[in-house]
């Protein structure tokens, strides 16, 4: 099962990269080029614990449905969100957040497992670890932009 780790240091508040990085909005902004749209659960704001959202995405070409559910939350310092259902076989994404040199160090650990047994594990090695490290660096280039700015105030209201 593969397991990508991500370190993104962010000159802003804790609190301000937590609740980026849960906001339904600026998820649609990082993932415009897949034309990933929220289309049940929480469409939009802040998620939270127990809450879920389907995701319709192009990727690969192909229009995909993932539901993750927010499964561990403890602000603002961690929370998790889990596939309920979708391509993968199954997947864990934790969001860890610590204070680092007045501002935030966020770390992220994507762990999957492709469907399709030995398939899965040949794309993996070949182009889907890969993909799905663009896919979050660019997610993370996007909370740190905004959490670096004041664009966030256009996602979050104080």
């Amino acid at each position: 099962m593969p397991r990508i780790e991500l370190r993104t240091e962010i000159k802003a508040d804790k609190e301000i990269v937590f609740d980026l990085s849960r906001s339904i909005d600026l998820h649609k902004i990082s993932t415009e080029h897949t034309n990933e749209t929220a289309i049940a659960g929480k469409i939009s704001g802040l998620i939270a614990l127990n809450e879920s959202v389907t995701w319709r995405a192009k990727h690969f070409g192909i229009y995909q449905r993932l539901t993750s559910k927010i499964t561990e939350f403890d602000r603002p310092n961690y929370f998790a969100d889990e596939m309920v259902s979708g391509a993968f076989s199954k997947f864990k994404h934790e969001h860890h957040f610590t204070d680092l040199n007045g501002g935030t160090l966020m770390i992220d650990y994507f762990d999957y497992k492709s469907p399709i047994g030995i398939l899965g594990k040949i794309a993996d090695k070949i182009f889907l670890v890969k993909y799905m490290t663009d896919l979050l660096t660019e997610r993370n280039r996007i909370v740190k932009e905004f959490a670096e700015s004041d664009k966030w105030k256009r996602i979050l209201t104080v």
